[in-house]
């Protein structure tokens, strides 16, 4: 193979470039910012960094953070610790290092904006600002907002998520997470290096509306907003149609990381699936060569992880918006990580990133007979259930 251009530059394009120039291909990456801040940082799970440990043994500035707070509404907050820490960057940084690794593998980094790219005989035409760009294969990383039509996730409103957030001064040894009555999403305090990361995220809220509800929690919680500042970002958050009609690869390219719609619906997390789509996507190109990689691209992400994604599209209203023993889900959640060991473990995986939506029905059913009589001896079950104690 002549030339690949991976068209974007954050984890997953830089990745993608890395792997690609790694085995011998010549690979050139085009992205008009290049290493750049986002709201929510650079936070990585325990999945991603034992899967890829390059992500922690460097010298890049990070936090490693062993603690969780957990607050839900009448339910109060749970304290919970990680066994497997978070592992949080500043994302800029966390950009900068996986350029930096890509270019002394043997990319080229253009510093351009892609403003049009179509097929010919000889594989892409890539027209950017500074030039046009001729390469056999394309690999779209290009993001949320990816400007290139038909090639990767087709968004609808409906299958977004608003993240938005101020950078602050202070810092604290764990993360906070508050869940907020009636909000498909989340309030979230990440400790990075020199500075706290405030933000929110939600789904079918206008932003303005989620800036005030964050602005309301940060005044009430002290931190400080004159100054701060402020960030905005889009995620895919797919719902379960889209699963089925969104386009990940065709003829000579193939889409990863936010560009693919690749993000936990749930969560929002999206640097695994960016990091391990982008080696997929390489991978596949090394072995199969440009005529198979398309369709072994879209094999191996469903094997490795969509499936559990489209899973997790299903179960995002209920985890958020659902009630269960006569308690909202998250406030239930909370108290259930307070009283129960086996729930605690439970929260702890989801937080490392190694539990699977697909097996956490099986396993919170296994769990919750020996949960509710954790949570009955230690709370008072006629505290948690109206009527519990003549049940």
């Amino acid at each position: 193979m002549k030339r690949v251009a991976v068209l974007g530059g954050g984890p997953s394009g830089a990745f993608a470039a890395e792997t690609l120039a790694s085995a011998g291909i010549p690979t050139v990456l085009c992205d008009e910012k290049l290493a750049w801040e986002k709201p929510c940082g650079g936070g990585l799970t325990y999945k991603a960094y034992h899967q890829y440990p390059f992500l922690l043994e460097n010298p890049t500035p990070k936090r490693l953070v062993r603690e969780a707070a957990i607050g839900a509404g009448r339910a109060g907050t749970a304290r919970l610790s990680l066994d497997e820490p978070l592992l949080i960057y500043s994302r800029y940084d966390l950009n900068a290092l996986l350029l930096e690794r890509a270019a002394r593998a043997g990319a080229a980094i253009e510093k351009t904006r892609v403003t049009r790219i179509e097929r010919n005989s000889g594989g892409w035409a890539i027209t950017t600002r500074t030039g046009r760009i001729d390469a056999d294969y394309c690999v779209v990383a290009t993001g949320a907002r990816n400007p290139l039509r038909g090639f990767g996730a087709e968004l609808t409103p409906r299958d977004t998520m608003a993240a938005l957030g101020y950078l602050v001064p202070g810092d604290q040894d764990r993360i906070d997470i508050q869940f907020l009555p009636g909000l498909e999403g989340y309030i979230w305090v990440f400790p990075r290096c020199g500075h706290l990361s405030v933000g929110i995220c939600g789904k079918g809220v206008p932003a303005q509306a989620l800036r005030s509800r964050l602005e309301r929690y940060m005044a009430e919680a002290g931190f400080e907003i004159e100054g701060a500042q402020f960030y905005s970002h889009l995620l895919p958050s797919l719902e379960t149609p889209a699963w089925k009609r969104t386009q990940v690869a065709g003829e000579g390219w193939m889409a990863t990381g936010d560009a693919a719609g690749l993000v936990d619906p749930i969560t929002g997390e999206g640097l695994y699936y960016a990091v391990r789509s982008a080696d997929l996507a390489a991978r596949m190109l090394i072995g199969e060569g440009a005529a198979g990689a398309a369709a072994a691209y879209r094999r191996a992400l469903r094997r490795d992880f969509t499936g559990d994604l489209e899973l997790a599209s299903r179960l995002s209203k209920r985890v958020y918006l659902g009630r269960f023993l006569f308690g909202s889900v998250p406030e239930r959640m909370v108290q259930f990580t307070r009283r129960s060991p086996r729930f605690a473990r439970v929260m702890q995986d989801l937080f490392a990133g190694t539990q699977t939506y697909a097996g956490l029905k099986k396993r919170l059913l296994g769990n919750l007979r020996g949960s509710l009589l954790e949570v009955a001896l230690s709370f008072g079950f006629s505290r948690l259930v109206p009527g519990g104690s003549r049940t």
